[in-house]
């Protein structure tokens, strides 16, 4: 019988509270400013893990947060390792999530949808 809670996905939310905590408390570069991590994949193995973060601002911003990120890895590694239970911490790779700007942008596209019927149905109510 598989299990519906496995291992991988608890060690993953687990990274994902405890580096949120980490990241917004220990990391003293101003580069990084307010960062969101929106998800922690952990491979089968719990060798590595892929930290997902957010931020917003421009492109560049988010490629220098990325540097800033993938430079502090070790110490953040370290930091983790010394409050997890954990025999081996996974090595961190940070990515992009691009679900804000997406977002964002589907909104910005729902908000103009509905302005452009709405306008539509004002110029169809004065013709008749």
């Amino acid at each position: 019988m598989p299990r519906d809670f496995p291992r991988t996905r608890r060690v993953g939310e687990q990274l994902q509270r405890e580096l949120a905590a980490l990241i917004r408390d220990e990391v003293r570069d101003p580069r990084v400013g307010m960062v969101s991590v929106s998800a922690v994949e952990v491979s089968r193995d719990l060798s590595h893990a892929k930290v997902y973060v957010s931020k917003l601002g421009e492109q560049e911003d988010i490629t220098e947060l990325l540097k800033v990120l993938e430079g502090a890895a070790g110490y953040l590694r370290h930091l983790l390792g010394q409050t997890l239970k954990m025999r081996h911490v996974p090595q961190l790779h940070f990515k992009h999530d691009h679900s804000l700007q997406d977002g964002a942008r589907l909104s910005a596209l729902i908000d103009s949808a509905v302005q452009a019927d709405e306008k539509h149905d004002d110029d169809t109510d004065q013709d008749n």
